[in-house]
């Protein structure tokens, strides 16, 4: 009995020596985690409250560039900028007897207009984070058929005093406080939900300011707009009339098409509404991490879709080549707004925007499966002549002049929904079906008055060609129309002397 009590202490003893320290442990490893987590949100706190003082001084720096007196510029006039209009080749009409393997024939381009560096993307000057506190007032709108909404309230928009500085950057302070960073974080997200462009993300600041204010040129929408865009990383300027209306000059990767431009600073900035005022007084300072406009489309901007009526689409020498394509016609209207551009004063270089553009999903959903069976086990020429005929053939020619009254280019999606396109619109159609279909590199070629395009194949293949960059492109002439006009043939009368690579 003695015994078994004393093994019994003694087992109380062991387990004594073995818990006491593991509770001394537990209770140290609590305070340790409680530390640690006070530290955490101290340090937390200490960051966010130097993320907010660092965020104030770059807004109340921007605020000082406002408030200061604005000049006038030396040439009172903003430069206009022209349309160009080439004269329009036809199209030519190729018999069948044609269809035999064409014969090598160098072409030497006059100039090659290399791809040009892309652009970094606009992004806020200091990164705008979501305040956590409750507002449940909204305003709705719209861009291009699609709805949007951000936390905003109405009965609390600024107003403007006059169009003085010192009003426009008091508007500018007020806006800048913590009640309003949700408002331009919306716009932000907005902006990543729906993929959209430099462009699309300036037309929904206007479409906002539009909805507040009720009038895209009431200077309170202009100054509101301005604010939006500069907290989102655009580099603007904001400039003041003698009639004391207030407007917005956006710096942009490349020359605006038919845009009126003041040149600031070596730079140009474009006057959106269009307006060619005589004389206008500007900001002349900016911050140096802003970021020009870009006008390249690189990806598919997801508008909310509306349905175009169905159009039947063939190819006259592949008659299986059939697909009935219905279009976006929100991306279109938005297509149709977009601004043409072109880079180093060369109006040549406007093709490539389109070219580069994807083509919309809904578009590839109801094309691509018809033209992937058609060229299924075919050779990469082979398919590619494929291609080439139901460019040449399943649409109707006709000259912008007759259409638009003036030049005007497509983007792929375009060509799909217009009943007429020209040669500049079938090569851009054609060198994106190549890309996305065949995977083979593409190049555009300009001839006075009229666009084709040169293909490089992996294999060997006869015909009118170019070298560039020590690759062999060989022409496809989308404009040539017939059931023999195979890849490697030019069209007629064109001068290969004169012959510009547009790369993409």
């Amino acid at each position: 009995m003695k015994s078994h009590i004393n093994f019994n202490c003694h087992l109380f003893a062991i387990l004594f020596l073995v818990l006491c320290p593991a509770r001394a442990q537990s209770q140290s490893f609590e305070e340790y985690r409680q530390r640690a987590h006070a530290n955490f949100q101290n340090y937390k706190q200490t960051k966010v409250s130097e993320f907010q003082a660092y965020r104030a001084k770059k807004n109340a720096e921007m605020e000082e560039y406002i408030r200061k007196a604005w000049k006038e510029m030396p040439e009172h006039t903003p430069k206009p900028k022209p349309y160009l209009n080439d004269d329009d080749v036809k199209p030519v009409v190729i018999p069948d007897d044609i269809n035999k393997t064409p014969k090598d024939n160098p072409i030497i381009p006059d100039e090659i207009i290399e791809d040009p560096i892309p652009q970094p993307i606009p992004e806020p000057v200091v990164p705008i984070e979501e305040v956590p506190i409750k507002i449940d007032k909204f305003v709705t709108f719209t861009l291009y058929g699609t709805e949007c909404k951000v936390r905003f309230d109405l009965s609390k928009k600024p107003i403007l005093r006059n169009s003085s500085e010192e009003a426009i950057a008091d508007m500018w302070h007020m806006l800048c406080s913590r009640e309003y960073d949700n408002l331009f974080y919306d716009c932000i997200s907005i902006r990543k939900e729906l993929n959209i462009c430099d462009w699309a993300y300036v037309k929904l600041a206007e479409s906002l300011s539009t909805k507040i204010y009720g009038s895209s040129h009431d200077n309170n929408a202009i100054v509101f707009q301005s604010v939006v865009l500069l907290q989102s990383g655009f580099k603007l300027v904001m400039g003041r009339a003698d009639d004391s209306s207030i407007h917005l000059l956006l710096a942009s990767d490349c020359d605006m098409y038919g845009y009126p431009y003041y040149e600031i600073n070596g730079e140009h900035f474009y006057l959106l509404d269009g307006s060619n005022v005589d004389k206008m007084y500007f900001m002349t300072e900016l911050p140096d991490n802003l970021k020009q406009m870009r006008l390249a489309v690189v990806s598919e901007n997801k508008f909310t879709p509306k349905h175009s009526k169905s159009r039947a689409l063939s190819a006259r020498k592949y008659p299986e080549v059939s697909a009935n394509v219905s279009e976006n016609e929100n991306l279109i209207a938005f297509y149709n707004e977009y601004p043409e551009s072109y880079v180093n004063n060369d109006s040549k270089t406007r093709w490539r925007f389109y070219a580069q553009a994807p083509l919309s999903q809904s578009a590839k959903s109801a094309l691509y499966p018809a033209l992937r069976k058609a060229i299924s086990g075919k050779t990469k020429l082979e398919a590619a002549n494929i291609l080439l005929n139901f460019v040449q053939t399943a649409f109707v020619y006709e000259y912008d002049d007759v259409v638009w009254g003036r030049d005007r280019a497509f983007f792929s999606d375009e060509s799909l929904y217009y009943p007429f396109c020209d040669c500049e619109d079938r090569a851009i159609l054609f060198s994106r079906l190549v890309k996305d279909l065949l995977k083979q590199d593409v190049v555009l070629v300009y001839y006075p008055g009229h666009l084709a395009t040169a293909v490089h194949f992996d294999e060997d293949v006869a015909g009118d060609y170019l070298v560039v960059k020590g690759k062999k492109y060989t022409i496809c002439d989308p404009t040539i129309i017939g059931e023999g006009a195979p890849v490697g043939i030019t069209m007629k009368n064109m001068d290969n002397g004169k012959a510009v690579v547009i790369e993409l």
